[in-house]
């Protein structure tokens, strides 16, 4: 099966906070609300310069993905 490289998710205990959760390696949830990331596995391959880097263009790009999700949802 393939498996997009992000999705949307919200639940209704957290009402407020809107989930990106992504597939690929590394994978990780980001709570847009505050931009709160939570790891789903330790990235190993990957010092913290290069995980820090990687994450900077993975969060630009999870909210890239969201912003055109909504777009599409309202048209």
């Amino acid at each position: 099966m393939e498996l997009p490289k992000f999705l949307l998710g919200d639940n209704t205990d957290f009402p407020e906070d809107i989930f990106i959760i992504h597939l690929d390696y590394p994978r990780f949830i980001i709570n847009l609300k505050d931009d709160e990331v939570e790891f789903m596995e330790e990235a190993e391959d990957l010092d913290e310069a290069e995980l820090n880097a990687e994450m900077e263009g993975l969060i630009v790009l999870a909210n890239e993905f969201y912003d055109r999700e909504i777009k599409l949802y309202e048209e």
